[in-house]
């Protein structure tokens, strides 16, 4: 009885091998370093063919140490997970039919109508903004992005910075004490404000009429024709590892060209400095220089920053706004497309213009009508909680990611 027990249970084991259904996934490092936190991207429609899914189905992504790692289906339909990849190396995965556990999200945005149409999204590590038909109605001219800096956590922190700096009843208090005790009205708009610290970061990032921290921009006769804020956004993609928005900006004269209508496509992915950004110009008849820029706050002798061609980006140190915030390390990638790199100082009218800003740090490349500009930008803090504290740092951390991004994970469906 027992071997017969014994051999019913080898053939049902047998059996479950023969009947279980899964995909090995196999991602090569060709690179002298190893790469972590990288995404991995699959066709969903790949995947389904292979596992044969039915609709409703669930999947499970193991790595080669049975844990499970979370991943993600996009609005373009590809599968998506975080990969670690050591050095000259090979790593694998496997996808198969299961219930995944819980994910938390740690990649989302969302536009925040009561403050001006602010698009606003974050991950883990850093968070950005770009302004909306709000405050472009009023008059404000806030062509750049602007950044969130995060500290002491990983978790998601700009619902809480708007809804506290946005409470109607906190603002009726605050109005109401200027009239009886201005100290303690004081007090508590300080306590609710996002542009000082309390804990998890805040807004200290000065953007004006500039290109901010890494808009891109048209340029006619030598002039940069700066884009205002969005006209209209779609939300592509909500974590919990990827964030994507469409934008899409008023029509603009460029040469003599009057009806050119921009769209960014932003995508910011878990454990990631950088956003990428896919920009198109409909209406534009003709090959045009394309900048990507960031403010320089300080004059040229004062000034820290790179503009690195060769290795496809430009970094800056900015001194932030405020006594002690720390020092906020800004970055523009192209990997394959760099043209020129340099910083621009504004003439004292123009300074005047820009709400001070002392000058741009430009990338330069050529947009060709028809197709699209990829780029990389994006920011470290000195006070986040990762290991990126210096300058040096942050260009070394940008001089791999262009390595990376001119040389991908290799990945193949074994």
């Amino acid at each position: 009885m027992r071997k017969l027990l014994l051999l019913l249970s080898v053939l049902w084991g047998c059996l479950s091998c023969a009947n279980s259904k899964n995909l090995v996934v196999e991602v090569k490092n060709t690179l002298d370093f190893d790469r972590k936190n990288e995404i991995v991207e699959l066709p969903m429609d790949e995947v389904a063919k292979r596992l044969k899914l039915p609709n409703t189905a669930q999947l499970v992504v193991t790595n080669e140490n049975g844990e499970e790692v979370a991943y993600q289906i996009t609005s373009d339909n590809l599968l998506i997970f975080l990969a670690d990849v050591k050095a000259a190396s090979k790593a694998k995965y496997s996808i198969e039919i299961g219930k995944p556990k819980d994910i938390p999200t740690s990649t989302t945005g969302r536009r925040y109508p009561n403050r001006l149409d602010d698009m606003a999204w974050e991950n883990d590590l850093v968070g950005f903004r770009a302004y909306g038909p709000a405050m472009q109605a009023n008059g404000e001219r806030g062509f750049g992005y602007d950044l969130w800096l995060k500290r002491g956590t990983y978790e998601p922190v700009l619902e809480s910075f708007y809804e506290k700096a946005l409470d109607p009843l906190t603002a009726q208090r605050i109005k109401e004490l200027r009239k009886t005790d201005p100290k303690a009205a004081g007090e508590l708009s300080r306590s609710i404000s996002y542009h000082l610290d309390h804990g998890y970061g805040m807004d200290c990032y000065a953007v004006g009429p500039t290109l901010g921290a890494g808009t891109t921009a048209l340029v006619d006769n030598g002039d940069i024709v700066y884009p205002w804020c969005y006209k209209e956004e779609k939300i592509l993609d909500n974590g919990p590892l990827r964030f994507s928005v469409k934008l899409t900006y008023n029509p603009l004269t460029v040469g003599k060209d009057t009806n050119v209508v921009e769209t960014r496509i932003i995508t910011l992915d878990k454990g990631q400095h950088m956003n990428r950004t896919e920009v198109r110009y409909e209406g534009l008849s003709q090959a045009t220089t394309l900048v990507a820029g960031m403010g320089i706050h300080e004059p040229d002798s004062i000034a820290t920053y790179t503009a690195d061609k060769d290795n496809g980006f430009v970094s800056y140190i900015d001194p932030t706004q405020g006594p002690d915030n720390g020092k906020v390390f800004v970055g523009i990638a192209m990997p394959n497309d760099m043209k020129d790199a340099k910083a621009v100082y504004f003439s004292p009218e123009e300074k005047a213009k820009r709400n001070k800003t002392d000058g741009q740090l430009l990338a330069y490349t050529t947009y060709v009508p028809g197709t699209t500009a990829t780029y990389y930008w994006g920011f470290a803090w000195n006070r986040g909680l990762y290991d990126i504290k210096s300058f040096d740092a942050w260009n070394a951390y940008l001089t791999q990611r262009v390595k990376m991004l001119r040389t991908p994970l290799v990945v193949k469906i074994k």
